[in-house]
């Protein structure tokens, strides 16, 4: 669907944003007055809702071919996948806090990984259906996995029933969010840090995007392209969450994992303007996704643990919704009005680097003054 709305991508990444702003101050309102269980059970019936009503739109109002559908599907999903997977990290930083986070962090992403794996693997085996049958086989899917992580969410909140303060929600007022962004210095730090290195990754995106648009216009080849990124990122990527990731944390600790981001981004750059081949595309996005994944999310979530309450449960997921949708679309914005000046996409990257070199500044600024141990 981002390929077929390559045109108009900045602008529904845009609604995605304004989306994303509306429903933070929803969803600050729900956890003030409910406790992880009730986050848990709100959130993710409210989008096993929402799959439910896309199935009836295209089955029953037979909409399947509405474009204007598409385009409301794609926005939702990036609020869908954003918003689930915050979620998530709401119930586990506030189950494993501080020191004990960065010795577990990685092994609990590793979950995730394996995920990733069987549903690229099963996107892969539906692709042949996909010209026939649109997305409907994956999406039904896609319930039975959400219902299936809502219960083993609800078990897991038993398991640690006794936890202090497990059971009471966290107070405050629907705009928390907002306030703590302008009273607490190094809540605008995360947030300025998620913009740009979402950004980053979104003008790496369309960028790669072009570049297999030029390679194959079928469909079919386009999701086993990403399949097979998608596994071979899963298998290293379990590895290192498996037997590397905490051992890096405590090695090297937040501050030179958050700085090399930005590094990462300045060498990514420039070989989009040396190489910008299918080939290149393959690599890089699977070393950039590598280590998002294995490293620098499970350290992010480690700073994530050291706030306060009302900022785990509200300002983490403010920064993961609203500021990374806000650096999808400020980052394809970038591209846009790059390409409109008359640049080849190759050479868009290249402009990037001063931003890139920010967040590795920012990096520096983010981490927490607690020493991260053993």
């Amino acid at each position: 669907m981002a390929v077929q709305n390559a045109d108009i991508l900045p602008y529904l990444l845009g609604v995605g944003a304004f989306v994303m702003l509306l429903l933070n101050p929803i969803y600050s309102w729900l956890a003030s007055q409910r406790n992880l269980r009730g986050v848990l059970v709100g959130c993710y019936s409210f989008f096993i809702l929402n799959l439910l009503a896309f199935i009836v739109l295209w089955e029953f109002f037979e909409l399947s071919s509405a474009v204007w559908l598409s385009q409301i599907f794609y926005v939702w999903c990036n609020v869908y996948s954003f918003f689930v997977v915050s979620i998530f990290w709401v119930v586990i930083i506030n189950l494993f806090r501080g020191e004990g986070a960065a010795n577990v962090f990685g092994v609990i992403a590793a979950g995730g990984s394996l995920g990733a794996f069987l549903g690229s693997e099963i996107s892969k085996q539906l692709a042949s259906t996909f010209n026939e049958s649109g997305i409907i086989f994956f999406t039904l899917i896609s319930i039975l996995f959400l219902i299936f992580a809502l219960l083993v969410g609800l078990t897991l909140l038993k398991r640690f029933i006794s936890l202090e303060g497990i059971n009471q929600a966290s107070g405050g007022t629907s705009f928390d969010a907002f306030k703590n962004l302008i009273s607490s210095s190094q809540i605008r730090s995360i947030g300025m840090y998620m913009y740009l290195w979402t950004a980053m990754m979104t003008i790496h995106w369309v960028t790669s995007i072009n570049i297999v648009n030029e390679w194959s216009s079928d469909g079919g080849n386009r999701i086993i392209f990403f399949s097979k990124i998608e596994q071979t990122v899963t298998i290293l990527t379990l590895f290192t969450q498996f037997f590397l990731t905490s051992a890096i944390i405590r090695f090297a600790g937040p501050k030179s994992i958050l700085m090399l981001y930005g590094f990462l981004f300045i060498a990514a750059f420039i070989g989009y303007y040396i190489n910008p081949s299918i080939g290149y595309v393959f690599v890089i996005t699977i070393v950039l996704r590598l280590f998002e994944y294995g490293i620098n999310k499970p350290t992010r979530e480690v700073v994530f643990s050291y706030l306060k309450k009302t900022d785990r449960y509200k300002s983490t997921v403010m920064v993961d919704t609203f500021f990374v949708r806000m650096g999808d679309f400020s980052g394809s914005g970038f591209v846009l009005l790059s390409k409109s000046a008359g640049l080849v996409f190759s050479q868009v990257p290249l402009l990037a680097i001063p931003f890139a070199g920010f967040l590795a500044l920012l990096g520096f600024k983010i981490p927490p003054k607690e020493r991260i141990s053993s």
